[in-house]
């Protein structure tokens, strides 16, 4: 029983991992967003402190965000295999269009992987981003560092 029920059961994940979280979209009417080349500029930051970081836990709903990892070749991207935004489709219809399964699994799939990344880049106007955040620090990764694309808001 120890061995089976008992052991710490874990998702593989390569380490180190450095999550972003990507928002665009709706967004814009309650902040400042920016292209996902700013959160790659972090992500680089991280990296010259960090040069065994190459992977990165992407989540976002913009398909957009998606086509770009192919410009950054010397990083390996990990994200869901969901549908994904494009244009100008509001969260709503966004997620109505997912399913209510498929929109409830896949940002709990991106919150777990977040929370457990050993760095996160992220905006400080986005509420998922701040509630990552929070259970990063009561995760024991105080310490761990948030860097943040835009400084028009604080929490």
């Amino acid at each position: 029983m120890e061995r089976l029920v008992w052991s710490i059961h874990n998702p593989w994940i390569p380490r180190p991992l450095l999550s972003m979280h990507v928002r665009m979209g709706d967004k814009a009417c309650e902040m400042k967003v920016v292209g996902f080349e700013h959160y790659m500029q972090l992500a680089d930051r991280i990296r010259k402190h960090f040069p065994d970081l190459n992977s990165i836990w992407l989540s976002t709903e913009m398909q957009e965000v998606i086509d770009k990892t192919r410009r950054y070749p010397s990083w390996t991207f990990y994200y869901t295999n969901v549908t994904r935004q494009e244009g100008s489709m509001t969260m709503a219809t966004y997620e109505a269009s997912l399913g209510r399964e498929t929109s409830t699994n896949y940002p709990l799939v991106n919150f777990v992987m977040a929370t457990e990344a050993d760095f996160f880049v992220g905006a400080l106007g986005s509420t998922w981003c701040y509630l990552i955040d929070g259970m990063r620090n009561t995760g024991g990764k105080v310490m761990a560092g948030y860097l943040s694309v835009n400084r028009d808001r604080f929490w």
